[in-house]
């Protein structure tokens, strides 16, 4: 059985500074399990490309989010449907946008928010 590598990381926004970020990571050793980008045709040129947010959560435990607006990153961290909020527990995001303080707050609240409702639905599945 093969060992899984301790980073798996997945990319959200591979325009000119995320697939740069991502083809440097794949050099230097590191494996990007997964990208999302609107654009599928730039995200194909990087790695395997995720058909949604909740893909990327779902096989990578690092997740780079590189996007341009405060609306663009608000969309990767919806309340429901698609979201980088789907599979999140456990996961570390690092953001390399510049986005207003109070969407990083925001952000933080709903993350909070979903990891409490993954706890709840863990413990009623035991029962």
């Amino acid at each position: 059985m093969e060992k899984q590598p301790a980073f798996r990381i997945g990319i959200v926004g591979v325009g000119r500074m995320g697939s740069n970020m991502a083809l440097r990571l794949q050099e230097i050793g590191f494996s990007i399990v997964s990208v999302f980008d609107h654009r599928r045709e730039a995200a194909r040129e990087v790695a395997v490309v995720a058909e949604t947010l909740a893909e990327v959560t779902a096989g990578a435990n690092v997740i780079f989010t590189v996007v341009g607006t405060d609306r663009e990153m608000e969309s990767l961290f919806r309340e429901s449907g698609d979201s980088l909020l789907q599979n999140a527990g456990g996961r570390i995001f690092i953001n390399c946008a510049t986005v207003s303080p109070g969407l990083h707050v925001e952000i933080e609240r709903r993350s909070r928010e979903s990891r409490r409702t993954e706890r709840a639905r863990d413990f009623e599945a035991r029962f």
